[in-house]
């Protein structure tokens, strides 16, 4: 078989059993470990000379290169999370296009394919990943590479009317279309996607997923991205550690405990679920001192103005929440800025009776998942989950609420405080169903068995004449 070569933004070796961030981090490490093969990307350092450095560890060979100053600014901090990042969240309030940024970002692109170029063989097949690296394969197939390349993004695509904010749309989907498969998180997503091409280009739009457009045939499909149940349980089970100290008070008395893990991020809906867990205990006050709330909110893009914002926004909040409720014996509020272990994490969903993941907008997120994998079968814990994030797409016996409905999410959460065993017992039993049908090794093995099948070029199903631009 073909070598697997995996190119993402950010790549840094990794040790089993040590805090991995984001859901691409830990699916393109399970997938790698499994497969073995090149993980290719910045190493995020920033530094006046970067060189290409390859590292090997187990079955994975780590290619790595830094950034300049003026790259880092306008590739990563500039077009990538200042305008991308915001308007695919649907948050075009937050977002910012300045040229040269964009300018940037494409250099930086063409610059990754150059260096990547020499580390291939002809009948490798690349898989690219992530919103970074959107105009990748264009740039190699300027180069002359060849190889079958598909791009898999992990955030939301959105609908047509909310991507034209960026003035460079049209140039930017251009390169999109350089691909041979493009994967979606959730069908909502690919749909986004088959409208621009429908709506904005003279695209046409075919049977089997397959779309002309720009002069290129390709493919683009939805693969909900999994997780392994099996080795979550497992893990959740095996941890002693500290999980120990949830579900208990500083007396020792019994407190049911609402567990939240995020990466400290305006999309992910932090402020409205702080507002929330405050309407919970203000209306319900039977639960005071019977409950208590675990943010683990590992802080990131540090250096951006925007994340500065939120974590002051959330230090007040967890404060006030603190001042106002907390007694000697008892914090309702436990808020922490740091990762943690795997293993940590994984005990810790598994003692939480809530798991409460709430975004504003995401494309997947495996917290969900991997809350529900954790659970105790016999006595298991209730997912409370936005309807905008990817998850509940298929984890529909969740509760699903609104995460601009502060009072709905207080209500949502008494009702999982109060919620009998059987039925969470029915409710954890579906989703688990979902999420073996759908694991990680599945969404793997389908992209790829996708992306190595033969091309083929798309009969007309429709064809809409392109707007004005």
């Amino acid at each position: 078989m073909s070598r697997l070569v995996v190119v993402s933004n950010r790549v840094a070796p990794i040790k089993e059993g040590k805090a991995v961030a984001g859901g691409l981090a830990v699916g393109v490490f399970d997938a790698l470990r499994d497969s073995g093969g090149v993980w290719f990307g910045w190493n995020g350092e920033v530094t006046s000379q970067p060189k290409l450095v390859c590292e090997t560890v187990g079955s994975i060979t780590y290619a790595t290169i830094g950034l300049n100053k003026r790259d880092y600014d306008q590739y990563y901090r500039g077009f990538s999370n200042a305008t991308l990042w915001p308007i695919f969240h649907y948050r075009i309030d937050l977002a910012r296009y300045n040229r040269d940024e964009y300018e940037g970002y494409r250099r930086v692109n063409r610059m990754l394919a150059e260096q990547l170029k020499p580390l291939l063989q002809p009948d490798d097949v690349l898989w690219i990943h992530d919103y970074h690296l959107i105009p990748f394969a264009e740039e190699c197939r300027q180069l002359g590479i060849r190889n079958r390349i598909g791009f898999f993004l992990h955030i939301p695509f959105p609908a047509p009317e909310i991507l034209t904010a960026i003035p460079p749309h049209n140039e930017l989907l251009k390169t999109f279309c350089s691909y041979d498969l493009i994967g979606f998180q959730t069908e909502v997503d690919r749909q986004a996607f088959e409208d621009y091409i429908a709506r904005e280009v003279r695209g046409l739009i075919g049977a089997d997923n397959a779309m002309t457009a720009y002069g290129h045939d390709f493919r683009a499909k939805h693969y909900p991205i999994g997780v392994m149940p099996d080795e979550i349980r497992k893990t959740a089970e095996s941890y002693r550690g500290r999980r120990n100290m949830i579900g208990r008070r500083e007396s020792g008395e019994p407190c049911e405990t609402i567990i939240s893990v995020d990466r400290l991020d305006y999309s992910k809906g932090l402020v409205e679920r702080f507002g929330a867990y405050e309407e919970l205990l203000d209306r319900f006050p039977e639960h005071r001192r019977q409950v208590q709330f675990l943010q683990i909110a590992p802080t990131s893009r540090s250096d951006v103005k925007t994340y500065q914002h939120i974590r002051q926004q959330l230090e007040t909040q967890a404060g006030h929440i603190n001042g106002r409720y907390a007694d000697l014996d008892w914090m309702p509020l436990h808020y922490l800025n740091k990762s943690h272990e795997r293993k940590i994490l994984m005990g810790l969903f598994r003692a939480a009776r809530i798991g409460l993941v709430t975004p504003l907008r995401d494309g997947m997120n495996l917290v969900a998942k991997e809350y529900v994998a954790a659970q105790n079968p016999d006595d298991p814990g209730v997912l409370v989950l936005s309807r905008f994030a990817g998850a509940a797409r298929e984890l529909s016996s969740a509760v699903i609420v609104n995460p601009y409905d502060r009072v709905g999410m207080a209500e949502a959460l008494d009702r999982a405080l109060r919620m009998p065993l059987e039925e969470r017992k029915d409710r954890y039993e579906s989703m688990m169903r979902v999420i073996r049908q759908n694991d990680l090794a599945g969404w793997r093995d389908n992209f790829l068995r996708d992306l190595r099948g033969p091309a083929s070029r798309p009969v007309l199903l429709r064809q809409t004449p392109a707007r004005a631009v």
